[in-house]
């Protein structure tokens, strides 16, 4: 018998928590400490471990989405009904507020602890690297786009089985490498609420293009999938074996 809605429910919003907790607050927390800091390398790796821990952990429970985008990537690629969406995107955004709370408490224990921009998305002034609102745009809808597809290949009847976590966790890592510096990456706009309300200010003002841009790139990234590279085929009617007797 599947998980319940409400179970399903239950995994998504820990396993988001684990993803914002474990993942940006390696950035938070890790990353900037003089000579041992983990870099950007460090946290995209911590990033892409959380997906892949959390994938073994919860896929087979709640199919271990994490992500509204990736949500809504699945509706639109026909791996997920549309009527569980709602549910599915209150629980994840549920667990990432909580995990942002949980990392501002943890990181303001220790007394030199400034917040800094808290590893929150932003474009123009409030990029990492300065990089302007359009380039931000484009990064954030091409970057999840390519995730979907991850995601729906891996996941697809005809891929290898049991190795989805790995690529899908290694996607994400790959993904950050590529983004922290234009926008501190969303590609999830969960992960973005969830640190946005606890720096507040520019950060929330900023935040419907984290919205937008990781949804339209999910969208399109499901639906590209099921029209292009899904199997329409029927598959080939297995022949019965012939029995020989003496």
């Amino acid at each position: 018998m599947p998980p319940s809605l409400s179970k399903r429910c239950i995994a998504e919003s820990f396993g988001t928590f684990w993803l914002v907790f474990a993942g940006i607050g390696s950035a938070i927390i890790a990353a900037g400490i003089p000579v041992v800091g983990i870099g950007y390398i460090g946290v995209a790796f911590a990033v892409g471990l959380t997906v892949m821990t959390m994938a073994y952990a919860i896929g087979h429970i709640s199919g271990c989405h994490l992500n509204p985008a990736v949500t809504l990537g699945l509706v639109l690629g026909k791996r997920f009904p549309a009527k569980e969406v709602l549910p599915y995107w209150i629980a994840q955004v549920v667990g990432a507020i909580i995990a942002g709370r949980a990392i501002y408490f943890i990181a303001s224990g220790n007394p030199t602890f400034a917040i800094g921009g808290f590893g929150c998305n932003g474009y123009g002034l409030h990029s990492p690297t300065g990089y302007s609102f359009a380039a931000c745009l484009v990064a954030e809808v091409l970057l999840t786009f390519f995730f979907l597809l991850i995601i729906m290949g891996s996941t697809d009847q005809r891929a290898a089985k049991g190795f989805a976590p790995l690529a899908i966790g290694l996607g994400l890592t790959l993904i950050h490498l590529i983004g922290i510096p234009i926008t501190n990456l969303s590609v999830n706009p969960a992960r973005s609420t969830g640190t946005a309300l606890v720096l507040g200010g520019w950060a929330i003002s900023q935040l419907w293009l984290f919205w937008l841009a990781p949804l339209v790139g999910g969208a399109l990234g499901g639906i590209f999938y099921k029209l292009v590279l899904a199997e329409h085929e029927l598959p080939p009617v297995t022949e019965k074996p012939v029995a020989y007797s003496a």
